[in-house]
This record gives C-alpha cells, structure tokens and sequence, in this order.
C-alpha cells in the first residue's frame, strides 16, 4: 500500500482502487469457473455478471480520475484470498462436473459477490459524507445491481440447483 491515508478522500481513493482490483481479479475467475458450469441459466448468470463487472470497474476508474487521480488500481489481497478459495473448490478440488459443482460455483460466486456489495457500499458511504452526489448515485446503482445479482444467484440455488444436487446425491 501507498502511505497511509490522511483524510477521508484519502480513504475513497484507496476503496475505488482496491474495488478495482477486486472486480479484475473477479472477472478472471468468474470466466473461468463459468466454463464449469452445466446449467444453462447458471451460465447465463455468470456471462451477464462478466458484463456488470466490466461496466462497474468503468465507474471506478471513472470515479478515480475525477478525483484528480491517476487511473490506478491498488491489489486488493481480500479478493485475492477470496479467488484463492473459489479456484480451489471449484476447480482444483471441487466436484467433477453436474449440479454438486454448480452449486458450489454459486457458493464461491456469492463469497465474492458479498465483498463487492460491501466495498462498494462503503465507497457510496464515504463519497456521501465528501457530499459527491454524482459518485453516490453511481455507486449506490452498481451496489444495486451486485445485490441483484446476488439475489438472483440466491434463487437459483433454491429453486433448482441445489435441488439438482441433492437429487443428484
């Protein structure tokens, strides 16, 4: 890390360049495990989410630069450790193939989802309280649209895969 903060600006830059970091870090593993996956809407899911990852690192770089900063990302290890996992279960150790490796695709996808909707979240805390209403907005938007994301990874673990998998058992 750079030198420590000093302001509160300080530590929005630091979020918008580590949520940069983190949703990288995201993509690459979501492309790779989304190969895995045998269902189709889970595949679907992961595709679409590729897309709103890409979009949401736009914003922060966006968001960096109008701050007066250099377009930079800053290695993010929470999301580091959080791939680590979700490369181990699902690839390396996990489940073959079939429901039981979706399901566990969706766990690992939520465990790093969760880190998006919290990061991005505290960025839109921290950009209120500077009074940055633009980056509020846009922010509190894309914490939306992770949160639905998730929501809807949720749904297909309840409503099918995980049922799969237990039938499967």
């Amino acid at each position: 890390m750079s030198d420590a903060p000093e302001s509160l600006e300080d530590l929005y830059i630091d979020e918008l360049k580590d949520l940069w970091s983190a949703n990288d870090q995201m993509q690459r593993t979501v492309k790779k495990i989304a190969g895995k996956a045998s269902e189709p809407k889970l595949k679907e899911m992961l595709a679409t989410s590729m897309d709103g990852i890409a979009k949401h690192t736009d914003i922060l770089k966006g968001l960096i630069v109008a701050q007066g900063e250099k377009a930079q990302k800053e290695h993010c290890k929470g999301m580091e450790g959080l791939v680590a996992e979700a490369v181990k279960h699902t690839l390396e150790e996990g489940p073959e193939k079939g429901p039981l490796l979706d399901a566990q695709i969706i766990a690992q996808y939520q465990r790093m989802t969760h880190y998006g909707i919290a990061g991005f979240g505290t960025a839109a805390a921290f950009a209120n309280a500077l009074g940055l209403k633009e980056d509020v907005k846009q922010l509190k938007l894309a914490t939306k649209e992770i949160y639905g994301g998730d929501q809807y990874a949720t749904m297909l673990a309840e409503t099918l895969v995980n049922i799969d998998a237990e039938e499967e058992a």
